[in-house]
């Protein structure tokens, strides 16, 4: 995570976060991590930081998401993040814009230079 100092006009320091950071809710087998060309089979529903309105979930379509890891498939704050994390574990990650979908956004649901937070499961390494 890189951490970058700015100060405002009144010379108060702000700290700003860029990128990812994980936070565990159920902890996994801590043995078994991803590694980059992985197919990995997970859970997640995804939520705009600013107001936790839900712009996605693999659970509302019933359904796991499947992709391969560390290979550009997914969001960055994906590749990175998830890569931290061990087979059954269930974790927030939150991912600032530019490790997201930056000024572009995606889809008419998630805007401009918009946080994420995502609750993600790893259920399988395929």
């Amino acid at each position: 995570t890189l951490r970058i100092h700015a100060h405002t006009q009144s010379k108060k320091k702000i700290l700003a976060t860029m990128g990812v950071t994980k936070r565990t809710i159920q902890p996994g087998d801590g043995v078994n991590f991803p590694k980059p060309g992985d197919k990995l089979t997970m859970h997640y529903t995804g939520t705009l930081a600013s107001n936790g309105s839900t712009f996605d979930s693999s659970h509302k379509r019933g359904r796991p998401f499947q992709f391969t890891i560390g290979i550009g498939q997914v969001i960055r704050g994906w590749d990175e993040g998830v890569m931290q994390m061990s087979i059954g574990e269930k974790a927030i990650l939150g991912i600032t814009s530019d490790y997201g979908y930056g000024s572009r956004g995606a889809g008419g649901v998630i805007p401009p230079n918009a946080d994420l937070n995502f609750e993600v499961e790893l259920l399988r390494i395929n």
